[in-house]
């Protein structure tokens, strides 16, 4: 039921009694009326309705009855879409209604409000023009007895049901409910409900045609329970619905509250960002599959709602994609002899490292898309492993990126954790080239040799898709979830040591082996870079102090022993600190420190030099030794004592160091005839190796020769050469193998006055790629076997008062 057409104005809901009715009914309906014909609606008897008039002809009619009575008939047509209707487009039966107003609209149309009186039925048309003029006849309507209980009930039911329907229908006004509450006539009621329901105009004209009351209020009940039926299912759907979209309408009106205090407080919404970020995506210079695969991310992150935990992560993801610097290339310089100009400026020595650099340059230069190199500076502490990335950098004309390496033990720190975690994030590796923002950065992998491994994984195995040439260009971070090209990194790894590293992964590197310095190298790197940079770091200039070469190299030599220069630099800031404290506190002091200031600034000397020790006593010899800070002279003294032959070994020794003296010690027992000793002696004394400096640990094959050579001179009680070292291996043929550090040991030597060195024959390809600067009045005996070790260290002389065997 619809009471959509009933005006709000009470003037138009005329409640009808049973007097109104009585009167009506009395009333003559006149013979000829003139027909207004409606297009979509049906007049009952007793019921008021608007109706509009933009025909001429109907306009006409309602103007000159206006005038005149206020009397018309009023019918429905059979076709509502016929502009000009006839009698045969017309119903038969209509309603006599009378006009209760007529009122001009703006636009030009007429309304007319109109009352229904009682029925009629058409006899004979009597003119067409200007309008429609008939006979008609009184139709009455059949009307059950008063006392008639189930036309009572029926009407009950209408009444009830109607107020049900008004109730529950939102769109009728609360007006129609004390309408009908107050209809008193059940024939009024029959026909202000029927002509109110959402029925067709045929369904309303068979209603109006049917003349038994009882039987039309029967009919108007079934539609009304149909009608009730249709609502009630229409306001559950509804309902459903409105719940739904209340909740939908409540998110969108928080999230426009949210999009406005952003913009006010100068934030970026959440459609401002994705499109913030369609714009940047534009300028990317990324793969097709790239590109596909950050619009498909962008979608989802688009349908998301922003408070989400996801949406944050999604978001995250989305920027770190943007901020990569996919194929964005810094621009290589191949100026070689600027860059070799770069890398002596910065670093003094190193000649091997450098040349490799500018090699590497050169073929750049001439291919332009070569694979970077893995390089492994290796080597001990303080020698600027580190340093020199920067400087490659520089001379590249590269960004410098570092990452350090040592106890990183989560496999995640490199490849990254996967998005899906809580607080999940790209490996080092992504977040360095984000921070670089280029794809061909110089990429410092510091202490590669201090990797561990643990539950969360073994970082170095995650390295060697890093590290590995054919396979870093499409290297897979967990977070990212998309290969990245690593080919154009050039990775610089730095260690100490060579012996923790993982045999695959160093397998991936060239090993480029940075030794210690000389004495004369630590001069110049103090004089052209320690002393500046203390200086400027303590706020003084050159005119405040002056360190001549005598005076750094008596804190070289006194005051550090190391491969490296950290300890010497901390050794100047002490004395750049004394000249800073005495211009502070307006003290006197030497401009020019002198040996003297060293003394007093510094203590007394510290450290020794290496001296060769004298050979007066037979078992005594000088070998060379390889520490992590350096080379260093090893004395191994011998002596015999009565006993039963036994061999005892002391100064804190390795396993592989004692085992040398056992080899030894059997070689000289088998080959005893040929040496000149008596094989009986070794049932008579008992043998004592010692090594001095029983603190510091030693071990290593390489003390192997020296101890054979001072169990040989004990036994024969000859000397051993003056200002004579040696190092290398020996078998139980007595056949001598190399060792390394050789320029650690060459250094160690030159420091400590040794004239003349004994190695393996195969150690003289490193002896070759020694600079021959160092290598100045050293006299060098290359050897296959322990005959001709004994040729070149032992003399024919016995020493001062021999032991009698």
């Amino acid at each position: 039921m619809s009471l959509q057409d009933i005006n709000e104005d009470a003037e138009l809901i005329p409640l009808m009694t049973p007097e109104d009715e009585e009167e009506i009914n009395r009333e003559k309906l006149p013979d000829t009326l003139p027909i207004l014909p409606l297009r979509n609606t049906v007049l009952f008897p007793g019921v008021v309705i608007p109706i509009t008039a933009g025909r001429d002809a109907s306009i006409k009619l309602i103007n000159e009855a206006n005038n005149s009575d206020k009397i018309i008939g009023v019918v429905s047509q059979k076709d509502s879409s016929v502009e000009n209707p006839s009698a045969k487009d017309i119903n038969k039966l209509g309603v006599v209604a009378r006009i209760l107003r007529v009122l001009k609209m703006p636009d030009g149309n007429t309304t007319v409000i109109i009352q229904g009186k009682k029925r009629f039925n058409i006899d004979e048309v009597i003119t067409d023009t200007p309008y429609i003029t008939a006979t008609v006849k009184e139709v009455p309507e059949e009307k059950p007895a008063p006392e008639n209980e189930e036309f009572s009930a029926i009407i009950d039911s209408i009444k009830d049901l109607s107020l049900k329907i008004i109730k529950d229908s939102p769109n009728i006004p609360s007006e129609a409910s004390f309408a009908i509450k107050n209809i008193e006539s059940a024939s009024f009621l029959i026909n202000f409900v029927s002509s109110n329901m959402n029925l067709s105009v045929e369904e309303k004209q068979k209603l109006l045609e049917t003349n038994d009351l009882k039987e039309r209020a029967l009919s108007t009940l079934k539609f009304m329970n149909t009608e009730f039926q249709k609502l009630e299912l229409r306001n559950d759907i509804q309902s459903k619905v409105q719940s739904d979209m209340s909740q939908q309408q409540r998110e969108y009106f928080l999230h426009q509250q949210m999009k406005t205090i952003q913009e006010e407080l100068g934030g970026v919404s959440h459609e401002g960002e994705i499109e913030e970020m369609r714009k940047r995506a534009k300028d990317k210079k990324w793969s097709k599959d790239v590109e596909k695969h950050f619009n498909k991310e962008l979608s989802k992150m688009q349908r998301m709602n922003p408070q989400v935990a996801e949406f944050s992560i999604q978001r995250n993801y989305l920027d770190l994609f943007l901020d990569l610097p996919w194929n964005e290339f810094s621009k290589d310089k191949f100026d070689l002899k600027r860059a070799q100009k770069i890398l002596d400026r910065d670093h003094y020595g190193l000649e091997e490292v450098k040349r490799r650099i500018i090699e590497y340059l050169a073929v750049l230069k001439l291919r332009n898309d070569m694979k970077s190199p893995i390089l492994c500076l290796y080597g001990p502490p303080g020698v600027g492993k580190t340093s020199l990335g920067k400087s490659i950098a520089e001379s590249l004309g590269r960004e410098y990126v570092r990452i350090s390496l040592g106890g990183l033990r989560d496999e995640a720190e490199i490849r990254g954790h996967r998005k899906t975690y809580i607080g999940a994030m790209p490996g080092r590796i992504i977040q360095s080239l984000k921070k670089a923002g280029t794809s061909n950065p110089v990429f410092v992998l510091d202490e590669i040799d201090k990797l561990t491994s643990s539950h969360q994984g073994d970082p170095s195995s995650a390295l060697l898709e890093v590290l590995d040439p054919e396979q870093n260009s499409d290297f897979h971070d967990n977070f990212l979830e998309m290969g990245f090209d690593l080919s154009k990194v050039m990775f610089i790894a730095t260690s100490n040591s060579l012996n923790t590293i993982q045999p695959a992964l160093r397998d991936r590197m060239e090993i480029i082996n940075m030794t210690g310095y000389t004495i004369e190298e630590k001069v110049e790197i103090a004089k052209r870079h320690l002393l500046p940079k203390q200086v400027k770091e303590h706020g003084l200039s050159t005119k405040h102090i002056k360190l001549g070469k005598p005076q750094l190299e008596k804190i070289v030599e006194g005051y550090t022993r190391e491969s490296g220069v950290r300890g010497l630099e901390k050794q100047i800031a002490k004395v750049v600190r004394y000249v800073a404290k005495s211009i502070a506190m307006e003290e006197d002091y030497n401009v020019k420190i002198t040996n003297d200031d060293i003394v007093t600034i510094l203590g007394p000397q510290k450290i020794e030099l290496d001296k060769y020790e004298n050979n007066d006593v037979a078992g005594v010899v000088t070998g060379l030794a390889w520490t992590k800070v350096g080379g260093d002279i090893l004395f191994i003294e011998s002596i015999l004592s009565k006993g039963k032959g036994n061999l005892n070994i002391t100064g804190n020794l390795g396993k592989v160091m004692k085992e040398s003296a056992t080899i030894a010690m059997e070689y000289i027992k088998a080959n005893a005839e040929d040496f000149g000793i008596d094989p009986s002696i070794f049932e008579k004394y008992n043998v004592h190796i010692h090594v001095p400096e029983g603190a510091t640990p030693k071990d290593g094959p390489s003390a192997g020769i020296t101890m054979l050579t001072s169990l040989v001179s004990l036994f024969t009680q000859r000397r051993v050469k003056k200002n004579l070292a040696m190092t290398g291996e020996i078998t139980l043929r007595g056949k001598v193998l190399p060792v390394g550090g050789i320029k650690e040991k060459i250094l160690a030597a030159k420091r400590a006055k040794i004239k003349e060195i004994i190695l393996c024959e195969e150690n003289r390809k490193d002896i070759e790629e020694i600079k021959k600067d160092y290598l100045k009045g050293l006299t060098f005996h290359f050897v296959t076997d322990m005959s001709d070790v004994l040729k070149h260290a032992i003399t024919k002389e016995k020493v001062k008062n021999p032991k009698e065997l």
